[in-house]
């Protein structure tokens, strides 16, 4: 469908560069020949909305047989989003969910109380060369969804809206902007979406919600005149109308959001939390693995190993 007629484009240079509130340089990482770039958390940005966590994984090559094995590990006070351009990954988690993801797809696991998964290439993958490259995000959960019953949804691509104009694909993984709404239940104010900017080509950003952030995975964008290429994530001064112009090659983005968080979170590990006490009593339980008999059990038919509780 093409945009909403009552978003106007306006001109990149309409606002100043005071308009981006904090630029954040990924911290990258190599994990056994595997790279990972975070996002978030930043030293000078925790959270942009609901997001709280937001790393770049790959572009990865990998060989005939070769993959990646995330073993089962837990969360508390967050839902877990999968995202992929290449590849796949073979989600289990101990709310019983057992599915393959594969590009332009949606995995929405959201941990609650607590939940343990594991992701791993698939079987089918090893069986040629095969490559890895998506964003996983976490979103923190409000108060009073931090102790719900843990849930999984998967939507396929397909079910994901499409609005598309003038050079310009959006993908709406999560949440409601440009007047679609994605299937995916949220549980706060949220928009998230994959972009792909033709060369030149621009966007408006969604200016009804609070928090706004674009990261660059690939290409460059313009912001006031000034250009930033792959590998960036800007967040935008709450209220300015912002609008982005993709470079000479084009640019494929995602675009993330929602209302400001109302404090701020504890991380530790992989818990999330309102609280000190709420991660101490999640660390105890992992420690204990005493599976089935607490906020803890293990993935179905993904029992045989787990990430033990880091020192």
């Amino acid at each position: 469908m093409s945009w909403n007629p009552a978003l106007d484009p306006g001109c990149p240079d309409d606002v100043g560069v005071d308009a981006i509130e904090t630029l954040i340089i990924p911290r990258a990482r190599d994990i056994g020949g595997f790279e990972v770039r975070r996002a978030l958390p930043a030293p000078k940005r925790q959270m942009v909305g609901p997001f709280i966590f937001f790393d770049q994984a790959g572009p990865a090559e990998l060989l005939t047989g070769q993959g990646i094995d995330v073993r089962p590990h837990p969360h508390i006070g967050l839902g877990t989003v999968t995202y992929l351009y290449r590849g796949d990954f073979h989600h289990r988690d101990s709310t019983g969910a057992d599915q393959i993801i594969r590009p332009g797809a949606l995995n929405w696991m959201v941990a609650g109380r607590g939940v343990s998964h594991s992701e791993r290439t698939s079987a089918a993958a090893r069986t040629g060369p095969n490559s890895l490259f998506g964003i996983q995000t976490w979103l923190a959960l409000p108060d009073s969804h931090e102790d719900m019953a843990p849930s999984f949804e998967h939507h396929g691509k397909a079910a994901l809206p499409m609005i598309e104009d003038h050079g310009v694909s959006v993908r709406l993984i999560l949440g409601n902007a440009y007047g679609e709404v994605a299937p995916a239940k949220m549980l706060s104010e949220t928009f998230y979406a994959d972009v792909t900017l033709g060369p030149g080509s621009r966007l408006p950003m969604p200016d009804d919600h609070e928090d706004r952030g674009i990261y660059i995975v690939d290409g460059s964008i313009s912001v006031a005149g000034q250009d930033f290429d792959a590998g960036r994530m800007m967040v935008f001064r709450p209220g300015d109308k912002i609008t982005v112009a993709a470079g000479d090659r084009g640019a494929r983005l995602m675009i993330l959001g929602g209302a400001t968080f109302p404090g701020p979170r504890y991380i530790w590990w992989n818990f999330v939390a309102s609280s000190k006490e709420r991660i101490e009593a999640a660390k105890a339980e992992w420690r204990a693995a005493n599976w089935g008999n607490g906020r803890f059990d293990l993935p179905v038919d993904d029992r045989a190993e787990h990430i033990p509780l880091p020192d």
